[in-house]
């Protein structure tokens, strides 16, 4: 782990940190796989996966669990010096019970086998928040979808030094933590359905990509509202990890293009927005949130991203 009084000279394209869990997928009743989920933990492997410089900034339990998710990371090929392992914790675990007859998911924090409850996420502490500081301020995008008063003032820290602040939110609290990183974010991304109502009427200048499940999504920005049909996919198997799939693909776009902040506009993220859709189309073929990955590989995700279409 990076000492925090060293100078960190080297580029990094995404930093996250936020919800990283163990997901257990119980496909119709049995357990059929483990593997590292989460949006944040999902977004962050995928671009590493895709051969992006990736940064996760997280706090597991010094156990069997956050080495599993460790080595996720490390096949990936992020960088993993800013995973705290913590003795006074217990790394995350989320059940995930899938119907595979109509592709619908639920999430639960009790194991389905013991009716136990399982560890939950914790966000990251000033220990893990000084580590990480000093690389903050090297970082293209900055990527969160939690709260906290240290991730606010990690996000504050990469903002600062010019990072693209892509904020997801999955829930939404009166507070002044949560109206500072409105206020600090560069792109907002929520559900409609869950979201929608508290944060329509808050004024962030900030691009706003609204989702609306299997109809589609907007994009806002200044008042200009450009909407994006739901790519129709070839099989629904499962439908995790769509929404994490339109994020890896805005960010990988971003990414490509070089874009800054200060130039930022809804129409520029258009076309990433649709190649996050084809790939969040083509992974519900697949069980787990990147069964795409998995089974035809990152090369293929790649070429997916890679079509372009004229706007």
């Amino acid at each position: 782990m990076l000492d925090s009084t060293c100078h960190y000279d080297h580029r990094v394209d995404v930093v996250g940190t936020g919800f990283t869990v163990l997901d257990r997928v119980y496909a119709d009743g049995d357990l059929t796989e483990e593997a590292l989920g989460g949006s944040c933990g999902n977004v962050l492997v995928s671009l590493a996966m895709l051969r992006r410089h990736v940064a996760p900034v997280l706090a597991l339990g010094d156990d069997d669990t956050g080495t599993r998710l460790i080595d996720e990371f490390m096949q990936a090929g992020a960088t993993i010096r800013y995973i705290t392992r913590r003795p006074d914790l217990r790394s995350p675990v989320l059940a995930q019970e899938l119907d595979t007859a109509s592709g619908r998911h639920d999430f639960s924090f009790v194991c389905p086998e013991t009716c136990e409850d399982l560890p939950r996420y914790q966000p990251i502490s000033e220990t893990e928040l000084a580590f990480a500081l000093p690389m903050l301020a090297h970082c293209t995008v900055f990527y969160a979808d939690r709260l906290s008063d240290n991730i606010l003032e990690a996000m504050r820290a990469a903002g600062e030094a010019g990072a693209i602040i892509f904020f997801e939110p999955s829930a939404f609290e009166e507070s002044e933590v949560f109206d500072e990183a409105l206020r600090l974010t560069t792109i907002l991304k929520y559900s409609e359905d869950r979201l929608g109502e508290r944060l329509s009427g808050r004024l962030t200048d900030c691009v706003r990509i609204v989702t609306y499940g299997a109809a589609g999504l907007e994009v806002r920005d200044r008042g200009e509202a450009i909407w994006c049909e739901a790519i129709d996919a070839p099989t629904v198997l499962d439908t995790c990890g769509s929404g994490d799939m339109v994020s890896v693909g805005v960010i990988d776009w971003m990414l490509t293009k070089q874009f800054k902040t200060a130039c930022l506009k809804a129409t520029d993220l258009l076309e990433g927005i649709v190649a996050g859709q084809r790939l969040a189309a083509e992974n519900c073929a697949f069980a787990g949130a990147r069964g795409l990955f998995k089974r035809r590989g990152a090369n293929y995700v790649r070429e997916i991203l890679s079509i372009r279409e004229r706007f």
